[in-house]
């Protein structure tokens, strides 16, 4: 069933539409318009032969409208602290989207596979979008401008070239994508320990730092 599906001319396994449906998910998570133009866009060159699902990508309106709106991300996403509102925005875009471009790679399996596929697609869009709003928040307070231009710049490079090379290498592509999300995953519990640690400090003050005079009155009470 799988074997119907052909990207770029050959036409590719099981194994090659999941790494495909890996590296576009997590690519959508980063920057969604930038993945969906370079989809379309490669289609158009003859790099790849998407999915009948995803033939809607193909459409130069759809190109424009994605193209526009990477141009409007693009500036918006550089913006320190704005960066923060527009990222918590996007988890009701960049996720729901993933997983309808999940869907619709699997448009020749059958409706439980499709829905697994979304599943997926929307769980690691979910992480990409998660592990890039816990970067901008460790970055945001920088008082210099660079390092969250330079950031995002990064991400939307990456964004563009995992969706090229899920389209050429899927199962490289899932390699790496795998390799980010261990990286993410410890990224994320160690700015949860920080931050936990820090409202800690702010609300309440650890017993070992008070006075002398304060502790026995405290033990008296």
């Amino acid at each position: 069933m799988l074997a119907g599906i052909k990207l770029g001319g050959p036409e590719f396994g099981g194994s090659d539409l999941a790494g495909l449906i890996v590296a576009v998910s997590f690519a959508a998570g980063l920057n969604l318009y930038a993945t969906v133009a370079t989809l379309g866009l490669l289609a158009h060159a003859g790099l790849v032969d998407l999915p009948a699902g995803l033939h809607l990508l193909t459409s130069w309106w759809v190109i424009a409208a994605s193209g526009a709106l990477f141009a409007i991300e693009f500036f918006a996403d550089k913006i320190p602290a704005f960066d923060l509102i527009w990222n918590a925005l996007h988890t009701f875009v960049r996720v729901p989207a993933a997983a309808l471009i999940a869907y619709g790679a699997t448009s020749q399996l059958s409706p439980e596979k499709q829905l697994m596929a979304a599943l997926a697609g929307a769980a690691i869009a979910l992480a990409a979008h998660g592990g890039k709003t816990a970067a901008r928040v460790a970055v945001t307070p920088s008082p210099e401008p660079l390092s969250n231009f330079a950031l995002s710049a990064g991400e939307d490079t990456l964004a563009v070239f995992m969706t090229w090379l899920a389209t050429q290498h899927p199962i490289a592509a899932a390699l790496m994508v795998a390799a980010f999300l261990a990286v993410i995953i410890v990224v994320m519990r160690w700015i949860v320990r920080a931050m936990t640690q820090a409202l800690k400090n702010l609300f309440g003050v650890p017993e070992n730092q008070l006075a002398p005079s304060n502790r026995r009155d405290l033990n008296a009470a």
